[in-house]
């Protein structure tokens, strides 16, 4: 199983920077890596998304249940559609000293055995997922902060 974890001390309440990030559709004006994020469905506190980003000049592109919860505050993600079909996301918001850590956590069983650790660990986390998180918690900090 690949498991990651992307994290970042931003200088701005939970609340705040979590409505930047629980409104994904307004990432790709909001982070330059984002090519798009489209909305299919919507029902209270969850919504079905795809998302299309870029790995340095690779595009990717995925579909998730995305659920929103402005009380924990979390967000949560389970990837349905694509490579990483299975993935489970949780965004965390923790207040930390007058500032917030904030963490992205990923999880995925990879679905093809032969390789499956390789594939999953190096490729899929170091050279995905862990690009593309740590692309997004910088801009989120930069975003958060200049607007707190």
């Amino acid at each position: 199983m690949m498991k990651m974890r992307n994290q970042i001390l931003i200088g701005a309440r939970p609340e705040r920077i979590f409505s930047f990030a629980s409104a994904t559709e307004r990432w790709p004006d909001l982070l330059p890596h984002y090519r798009y994020v489209r909305v299919l469905e919507r029902s209270g506190n969850s919504r079905l998304v795809e998302m299309g980003a870029r790995r340095g000049w690779l595009p990717v592109r995925w579909r998730a249940r995305q659920i929103n919860d402005p009380e924990a505050p979390a967000i949560r993600f389970e990837h349905v559609a694509g490579w990483t079909r299975g993935m489970q996301v949780e965004w965390r918001f923790e207040p930390y000293g007058g500032k917030t850590l904030v963490s992205i956590d990923h999880a995925l069983q990879f679905r093809f055995p032969l390789f499956a650790d390789a594939i999953g660990r190096h490729i899929i986390g170091r050279f995905f997922v862990d690009f593309i998180a740590s692309r997004t918690l910088c801009r989120m900090k930069e975003v958060a902060e200049s607007s707190a």
